[in-house]
């Protein structure tokens, strides 16, 4: 009776000490959205559960549902060199879709290509300024999103800019 009741209240406790929050043990920086692969599982679900009648706009991976990218306290402008140290896995910069941000580009892409840096688009107002940065990049990743959040921690107001382990630069 006794061995009983500790087995059922091991198994009613058994879904609590499975939940955990996901940790990251490696981050390689190579890391791919996963939206595309979402459109292609519901894609497939859709056309053998459903009938074809649903809407090809909604979805994680429709750009348009991206723009316009708007990035709250950060503005075109001059950015001072910072020196630091801080643990970051690889250098990133934020830019914007604006003539002086893609002049930045095309100066720095090398360099950006060599350190393995990652772009974040932090406004953009059309799909044609996502296609002109798409096109300038040369192969960098970049990502549109808003940036303001991670400028505020590090205290920037401006863009284009490269943060790295050693410090922020324009």
């Amino acid at each position: 009776m006794l061995r009983s009741r500790w087995l059922l209240i091991g198994i009613l406790l058994m879904p609590v000490l499975a939940w955990s929050e996901v940790t990251i043990i490696f981050d390689s920086g190579n890391t791919r959205p996963l939206a595309p692969y979402l459109e292609i599982l519901e894609d497939s679900e859709r056309s053998t559960n459903r009938p074809s009648t649903s809407d090809p706009k909604l979805g994680a991976a429709d750009i348009k549902s991206l723009l316009p990218i708007h990035s709250p306290g950060l503005t075109l402008g001059f950015v001072p060199s910072q020196k630091f140290n801080r643990p970051f896995a690889r250098p990133f910069f934020l830019i914007g879709s604006d003539q002086y941000s893609r002049q930045w580009l095309i100066k720095h892409r090398d360099h950006l290509k060599a350190i393995s840096a990652v772009g974040m688009l932090v406004q953009a107002e059309t799909i044609a300024d996502l296609q002109a940065i798409a096109r300038l990049t040369g192969g960098l990743p970049i990502m549109p999103a808003s940036g303001a959040d991670i400028a505020r921690a590090l205290g920037v107001s401006h863009y284009p800019v490269l943060v790295t382990s050693q410090g922020i630069e324009q």
